[in-house]
């Protein structure tokens, strides 16, 4: 397969001249792959983005702002990260509680968990 069978390849299902004349086609294929490495990057801070939004709506439906959520589990040394905060926020919402609970009363805000009564019984 030659440099030009391969770049034809990369370039099916352009329109235009970009698909079959090879100058346009190498411009194109080479700006589709700038593309996609750009947004191998954005994907990312998208996903992030998205986490923290659900991680953020869960925690006020509890009242517990996301900045207060995230800083209190970090000085208990909960080592969870903003995605399995998300899952845990939409398809676990008692196990999410159970951790804002448990920021809530290292806060000061409100009584002593179930979980730690248990313990301490």
């Amino acid at each position: 397969m030659t440099a030009k069978d391969k770049l034809f390849k990369m370039a099916k299902g352009f329109r235009g001249r970009s698909k079959n004349c090879y100058r346009i086609a190498k411009q194109s294929v080479e700006k589709a792959l700038q593309y996609a490495y750009r947004d191998r990057k954005q994907k990312k801070r998208d996903m992030r983005s998205l986490w923290i939004q659900r991680v953020n709506a869960g925690s006020k439906e509890h009242g517990v702002p996301y900045s207060k959520l995230i800083y209190g589990l970090h000085n208990q040394n909960v080592q969870i990260n903003r995605k399995m905060l998300s899952e845990l926020a939409m398809y676990e919402p008692y196990s999410f509680k159970a951790l804002v609970d448990q920021v809530k009363w290292m806060r000061g805000d409100a009584a002593q968990p179930a979980a730690q009564q248990a313990a301490q019984m």
